[in-house]
């Protein structure tokens, strides 16, 4: 069919609307079927990001009810003591508690070398094999050797927990205006001080109700070849001085404490030391009067010492005699970090009056897990 003019076609068309009926009749269809879909998606995936949650509620009951006012309506209510309930708590929900996990992992410079693991319980063990697997090498076709080898030997790895807490301190009118972020200011201080007691005790604790740190543990001249260095002991490289580093190419005793290390532990390796021992070290020359240190070349990434990157950790001790200053290792493979993520609250308006005292727990264990792993210069003569 022709026609002859857009006003002839346009005629027929509203003489015939048959074919325009069926078009918006099956596009109809097609877009209810698409609904069902849509719907039978939502109610099986989570909700986006972004989008209202139902912990959303109890976030807002917790910040605006049991942190302003003490209202503990709408909150999980959770038992500060294992042993007992009395004292009572709650379990900060789980955006706020990833905000203080974010920003003690900024902060705290052993957790962010260290293996770190999350437990479900009050204690977390591990068995680590002392002994080496028996292998050798035969013919395709030749009779598998019965081979010799020792009683397998184990070691139970329990790194020693304890509370940690921190208790940050607001007034009720800080807490009554509305301007105030409660949630932010929290988080904070309870991520600083959680951060600034891990940092002592993953380095020096003592393992009574806190984590051993790696310079608490029995140490040894022993290198790992000799092989009779008992499990745990770590390997130190004395410096031949009692209180600093030698007059003569000092560079080279850490060139000394690098290569104590096992090649396949220097993967990932790093330098320890506070501000105070980088500073001499920064001044270290080589033969050709460079500096052995290399700035970093962006902000957020550690400077550089022959090719490794050095973590400043202000706990670790002053060059002083007989004083470790500087630790070197693979402290993914060293040092163990074990917790549990959940922090718990207690709003305490009474104890301080005016003031408004929150306190904050958690359970953190660490030890030494390789001891292989972690070499030590020791400022010593031998």
């Amino acid at each position: 069919m022709s026609y002859e003019t857009k006003a002839d076609a346009l005629e027929a068309v509203f003489d015939n609307p048959a074919p325009q009926d069926e078009r918006v009749a099956r596009l109809a269809d097609q877009v209810e079927r698409l609904s069902e879909r849509v719907g039978r998606l939502s109610a099986v995936r989570p909700p986006l990001s972004g989008a209202k949650s139902d912990a959303e509620p109890q976030r807002k009951a917790f910040v605006d009810g049991y942190l302003r006012k003490g209202l503990d309506t709408g909150v999980e209510l959770k038992a500060l003591a294992a042993s007992s309930s009395s004292d009572g708590g709650f379990a900060v929900p789980k955006e706020i508690d990833a905000t203080i996990q974010r920003i003690i992992r900024d902060i705290s410079p052993i957790r962010g070398i260290a293996t770190v693991v999350n437990v479900g319980s009050s204690q977390y063990r591990r068995l680590i094999s002392l002994n080496n697997v028996a292998s050798g090498w035969v013919a395709d076709s030749a009779a598998r050797p019965v081979l010799a080898n020792d009683t397998p030997k184990f070691a139970e790895l329990v790194p020693p927990m304890g509370e940690l807490y921190a208790q940050p301190t607001a007034s009720q009118s800080m807490l009554d205006d509305a301007a105030f972020d409660v949630e932010a200011w929290l988080a904070d201080e309870i991520a600083r001080e959680f951060a600034r007691a891990e940092g002592v005790a993953f380095v020096s604790g003592n393992g009574t109700n806190r984590p051993q740190g790696f310079l608490t543990v029995p140490t040894s001249t022993v290198a790992d070849s000799a092989g009779t260095r008992p499990f745990g002991t770590i390997q130190y490289v004395p410096t031949g001085v009692a209180n600093g580093f030698p007059a003569t190419n000092p560079a080279d005793i850490i060139i000394d404490l690098m290569t104590a290390l096992r090649p396949a532990y220097r993967q990932g390796a790093a330098f320890v030391m506070n501000s105070r021992t980088l500073a001499a070290v920064r001044k270290f020359k080589d033969s050709t009067g460079q500096f052995i240190w290399q700035p970093a070349m962006q902000g957020e990434r550690p400077g550089m010492l022959f090719g490794y990157p050095v973590v400043e950790a202000e706990d670790m001790p002053d060059v002083t005699s007989g004083g470790m200053a500087i630790a070197f290792g693979n402290f993914r493979e060293g040092y163990l970090i074990a917790e549990r993520s959940e922090t718990t609250i207690l709003r305490d308006p009474f104890s301080n009056k005016p003031y408004v005292n929150f306190y904050a727990t958690k359970r953190v264990s660490g030890c030494v897990s390789n001891s292989e792993a972690i070499k030590l210069l020791r400022f010593a003569v031998s």
